[in-house]
């Protein structure tokens, strides 16, 4: 077995039961290219080229896959992409944020979260999705406190049409709310930023899951002369015991497999 992938390196997702690799495919850019915060432009691939990433990330072992409507026609494109692989996959999508003509608006009701999760289900051809996370607006105490989304998603995991819901917010306060009646929280977590640490903390003590957004700062990370930062931000990441798994959202191979590549080493190195 090759040291470079994560086959051999997958580890529970809190007390969800499912299996994650310690690293995960963001999809954003397999669906929108305004209103994302990277330090360069990038052109959305065509069908072949993500088909060819897709296969890639599987290949190293990587079987989490991050997706939203938020995230143009990314659902829409995996749907047919992943057809015949669906138990190869944990599926990662949002609720709540929509993004149309180069705006996003936020809707937490009961009625927008059911028609969404619907929506999804369709797009991504499939019965059920693995985790459903709420796409905060960043007001997350007010989104936890005066909506029915987390009820709602309740409700929906207890059909069977999710597997289990969580919450991708912004603040200490909301993410340590969001774990009490959910299975996971979507931290920032990074070399610049790590305020959400408590978050983590509170997960690894109550057997809930973590997964890490902006591990690299979206690109942004720099250090001083000689030091690699993409090994030194996964380091700093999988030093928690907290975290399942960082979601890197990369369209470049040469990116995924470095990436994949370090991890490995990393996490064998603890």
């Amino acid at each position: 077995m090759s040291v470079k992938t994560l086959h051999e390196l997958h580890r529970p997702l809190g007390s969800t039961g499912l299996m994650v690799s310690p690293l995960g495919l963001g999809t954003v850019k397999l669906g929108r290219d305004q209103g994302v915060k990277y330090p360069n432009g990038f052109q959305i691939p065509d069908d072949d080229e993500a088909r060819r990433l897709l296969k890639l990330a599987r290949d190293l072992g990587i079987n989490l896959i991050d997706t939203a409507p938020a995230y143009g026609r990314s659902e829409e494109r995996l749907g047919p992409l992943l057809r015949g692989q669906r138990q190869e996959w944990v599926i990662v999508s949002k609720v709540g944020e929509e993004f149309a003509d180069g705006q996003s608006r936020h809707d937490f009701s009961a009625a927008h979260t059911r028609r969404s999760v619907e929506r999804s289900l369709q797009r991504l051809e499939t019965d059920f999705i693995d985790l459903v996370l709420v796409h905060s607006d960043g007001n997350d105490l007010a989104i936890l406190n005066g909506s029915e989304v987390y009820a709602t998603l309740a409700a929906l995991k207890a059909e069977g049409k999710i597997r289990g819901f969580g919450f991708s917010g912004k603040t200490v306060e909301g993410g340590l709310k969001s774990l009490e009646q959910g299975d996971c929280a979507m931290v920032t977590f990074n070399l610049n930023e790590q305020h959400e640490k408590p978050v983590i903390d509170y997960a690894a003590a109550h057997g809930k899951a973590i997964l890490v957004k902006k591990a690299l700062a979206s690109g942004h990370v720099c250090l001083s002369p000689g030091v690699d930062p993409v090994r030194a931000s996964f380091e700093l990441v999988f030093e928690h015991p907290g975290v399942a798994s960082a979601i890197v959202g990369t369209i470049n191979p040469l990116h995924l497999a470095h990436n994949v590549a370090t991890v490995a080493q990393v996490l064998r190195s603890q």
